[in-house]
């Protein structure tokens, strides 16, 4: 593989350079289809482009470039669990298909160090080949940081990369890298060269302006409009939102109001990743002479990452431990806390509860949430900010007042995007599928033709020509691969549907206890219930249950009453249909047959 970075001459780039297979699959399973060899003969030539997550839900994100023989990925990102996934911890990208290529991956490009792009790193990099990592400084050391936590893990190989550098990452892939605004600091979006044409992958990305209303950075969009973009892949996380997004500067100034008011402590729930605007807290902080202490380990280890490489200036003394917050008095102090989406154990929840080693809440402290309510969050936001009142303390959110601006660019800023850039074609990323198809829509009100739309979902290959992109009916593994606990991918759909069941109906336990030479009862079958039924307050049921379980076994016929398996299965069957039929409701049966 041939590397160099190349010096940007102000001209677009010319010829001159030249898990184990798991869970959740979706109703329609996602296999790779067998293409006829003179097909695939024939589609050599053929950009591919496919993704293994983000196209229908938020996060996961990993997306990959192929042509002949050599792949690019771009980003490797999990996605927090939801209600339909107990007990799992995180789902990240299935790799089969690349694990099975590795030989030809010539790198991976992370945009941006948000979990839900770099994430997965730690758990798919060896299935990948540890291929070389083209990213930022700030991104390089928190996946570091994050790699130092897993025993035994790889090395990881990185290319540092800067706005407009331009790397020939292989003999077909050719990219340059160019800075856009997000959320957190080093953040970059990749112009892709390639013999069907100039791509543009746009990650997350946001708009901010200066106090008379004009964007910032938007001459980077302008620079690339005048590359003659083949397709433009953008992101829409927002694209439902109309109007421009709050100003980084409006969310700063209301903050310092709330400081001025405030006669003791505050405490601010915030992302751990929001560096951005931690540093203006923590200048508005000095500003005011308060002394800042953060709880959570993941806001302190991206905040002490931060200020190594300079991209943080934090005055001598301003941080403080958290353990010597009551040194102070309380008017000098400044909490920032991980926690407020209501997480279990996550700091600002242990505060509330009364948990916390070192801070407990009081009457005439401030919190402000400055975060958004990620969806199906509503509730434990909502039971946090109730427990956080009942302590005595005055709570400020975003729906008093502006105290948080999305990371994400609105549907109105994506059209503008869309607009002076004037792609051939559009690939809408980073959404569901309604996010996708109304980005679409605002694409080819700004003079996309709808035809050159394309919303593929995870999985779905997209093959490019020069003049051309358009969806395959190919499809290659893009389900669910669960991480839970130290198991990678060894919770499949069988066990999920358990933990469903039993969260959803509760289980019964039936302990039968036989004669092994006639098998018949030796005693009373035993009941236990859990999550179904309280036994002691449902004694008829119990005992029509018993009677049943009776009936079944001494209807089994002599020659199979020593077949402990069919039993077990006579007694799921049955006694499962008679629970339905008494209480509507189908828990999970557990028969265990002892014979004695």
């Amino acid at each position: 593989m041939h590397r160099k970075s190349l010096t940007r001459q102000n001209q677009p780039i010319g010829d001159s350079v030249k898990k184990i297979q798991i869970n959740n699959p979706p109703a329609k399973l996602k296999i790779r289809k067998l293409i006829p060899k003179e097909i695939r003969e024939e589609k050599k030539n053929h950009i591919r482009f496919a993704t293994l997550g983000g196209l229908e839900e938020i996060g996961r994100n990993m997306s990959f470039f192929e042509y002949k023989d050599e792949i690019v990925i771009i980003d490797a990102g999990l996605e927090f669990p939801d209600a339909d996934t107990p007990g799992v911890d995180y789902l990240i990208p299935n790799v089969g298909y690349l694990e099975a290529r590795k030989k030809n991956i010539k790198g991976l490009i992370i945009t941006h160090a948000h979990f839900d792009h770099i994430g997965a790193i730690p758990y798919i990099i060896e299935k990948l080949g540890n291929p070389t990592i083209y990213t930022t400084n700030l991104a390089k050391e928190i996946i570091k940081k994050r790699q130092g936590e897993f025993p035994n893990s790889s090395k990881l190989d990185f290319e540092i990369v800067k706005n407009h550098d331009r790397i020939k990452i292989s003999e077909n892939f050719e990219v340059e890298f160019f800075n856009i605004i997000h959320s957190i600091p080093d953040t970059v979006s990749v112009l892709l060269k390639t013999s069907a044409g100039n791509f543009v992958y746009c990650t997350d990305v946001k708009f901010d302006y200066h106090e008379n209303g004009s964007p910032i950075g938007f001459e980077e969009f302008e620079w690339v409009s005048k590359l003659n973009i083949h397709t433009l892949f953008l992101e829409s996380t927002n694209a439902e939102s109309t109007g421009n997004s709050t100003p980084e500067k409006i969310v700063e100034k209301n903050i310092e109001e709330i400081f001025k008011k405030a006669s003791g402590r505050i405490f601010i729930g915030i992302f751990a990743s929001l560096l951005t605007r931690i540093e203006e807290i923590i200048k508005i902080a000095e500003k005011h002479n308060r002394k800042v202490a953060i709880s959570g380990l993941s806001m302190k280890t991206n905040v002490q990452i931060a200020q190594n490489l300079g991209y943080m200036k934090i005055k001598k003394g301003t941080i403080i431990p958290l353990e010597d917050v009551n040194k102070y008095r309380d008017e000098k102090i400044l909490i920032l806390s991980t926690g407020a989406q209501g997480e279990p154990n996550a700091s600002l929840v242990k505060i509330a509860n009364g948990e916390h080693r070192f801070v407990q809440v009081k009457h005439g402290d401030t919190i402000i949430f400055s975060s958004s309510i990620i969806p199906g969050n509503e509730k434990s936001v909502q039971t946090l900010k109730d427990n956080l009142c009942r302590l005595g303390a005055k709570i400020f959110h975003s729906k008093l007042v502006d105290l948080h601006a999305s990371g994400h660019a609105t549907g109105d800023e994506l059209k503008k995007i869309v607009k002076i850039i004037k792609p051939k074609f559009y690939l809408p990323i980073h959404g569901q599928f309604f996010m996708r198809s109304v980005s679409c829509e605002l694409a080819s009100e700004v003079g996309v033709p709808k035809e050159n739309c394309l919303l593929p979902d995870n999985g779905q290959v997209v093959e490019m020509t020069e003049n051309n992109a358009k969806l395959t009916n190919e499809l290659i593994p893009a389900y669910y691969i669960m991480v839970d606990g130290l198991g990678v991918g060894d919770v499949g759909e069988i066990v999920m549907r358990d933990r469903r069941v039993l969260s959803n109906e509760g289980m019964v336990v039936i302990i039968a206890t036989l004669d092994r030479r006639n098998g018949r009862f030796l005693k009373n079958p035993d009941i236990i219930s859990r999550g179904f039924i309280y036994l002691k307050e449902n004694k008829e049921l119990v005992e029509d249950l018993r009677k049943k379980i009776k009936g079944v076994i001494s209807r089994i016929p002599v020659h199979q009453s020593m077949e402990s398996d069919y039993i077990k299965s006579l007694i799921r069957d049955q006694i499962g249909q008679f629970l339905y039929n008494k209480t509507k409701r189908r828990p999970m049966v557990l028969p265990v047959v002892i014979q004695v």
